[in-house]
């Protein structure tokens, strides 16, 4: 999923505004201003289409995410682990170890 500015897609085929999109365990949806994209995996990530972003992880998940999702563990101390198993002190450290070419 490739959201930029106001234009969202899926394997680059086009998901129109305010049109849910449901395949293969995939949905895409479009709550008030916000577009929302949930997986069948249990992770739902919502974004204002301006600066905030917001990830949800079913319970079921707890302690088995990793990566910009953290930890899942309810302690603050694990936070932060970059990909290499360090802690980042700072959050854009942590942010920026995750970051892909």
């Amino acid at each position: 999923v490739v959201a930029e500015g106001q234009n969202v897609s899926v394997n680059g085929a086009a998901v129109l505004e305010g049109r849910p999109y449901l395949h293969k365990g995939l949905g895409v949806t479009w709550p008030g201003d916000w577009v929302a994209v949930a997986s069948s995996l249990g992770v739902r990530v919502a974004w204002d289409r301006h600066l905030a972003v917001t990830v949800t992880a079913e319970p079921e998940l707890r302690g088995a995410t990793w990566g910009l999702c953290g930890t899942y563990t309810d302690d603050p101390a694990d936070d932060f682990v970059r990909p290499d198993g360090d802690i980042a002190a700072f959050a854009a450290a942590f942010g920026n170890a995750w970051k892909v070419p």
